[in-house]
């Protein structure tokens, strides 16, 4: 057990600051996507969170200068997909600006309502976006579960400390 650290150390709030606290947060990755007019976007996200059971419901988030957000801004439906630890480079991928996202080596489908559906996930979701909510630079998506599929192999892959990691026992 850590003591806490004394208030000598605190900071005022920042952008700095709500990065490094979050880095010590550990957090699952999933990869959202949506069909556009320009084909399939997609991208990384460790800001999931379950809404609501009844109806099944969820959010993430996403930041208005992202690649992806003209397609999500305008998109009826999104893939979830829940990545296992085998899956970091697709992760990565997913991450990084300017990367090809669903060319080789990405292994995906077009799903139900047209949503790219990324294979060998350990879960995948098909949900209708309900609302795009403004919360400083990003957005907050809430969307309802339409259908899905949980029953892929493995452990979740898990982001802590800036980095693709895994469980450990």
């Amino acid at each position: 057990m850590t003591a806490t650290p004394g208030l000598g150390s605190t900071r005022l709030a920042s952008p700095d600051l709500l990065r490094s606290v979050f880095r010590r947060h550990a957090a699952g990755v999933a990869v959202i996507t949506a069909s556009g007019e320009s084909g399939p976007v997609g991208f990384t996200a460790t800001s999931l969170s379950s809404v609501s059971a009844e109806p099944p419901m969820l959010s993430f988030g996403i930041g208005t200068g992202a690649s992806s957000w003209p397609v999500l801004s305008r998109a009826t439906h999104v893939g979830v997909h829940i990545l296992g630890e085998h899956q970091q480079e697709l992760a990565a991928t997913f991450a990084r600006s300017g990367a090809d996202r669903f060319g080789a080596p990405t292994a995906w489908r077009d799903g139900p309502q047209g949503v790219p559906v990324l294979d060998d996930v350990l879960a995948w979701l098909v949900c209708r976006v309900v609302a795009r909510v403004p919360a400083g630079d990003h957005r907050i998506v809430l969307a309802e579960v339409v259908l899905g599929d949980p029953e892929g192999a493995g452990r979740p892959l898990l982001y802590h400390q800036g980095r693709f990691t895994a469980l450990r026992d």
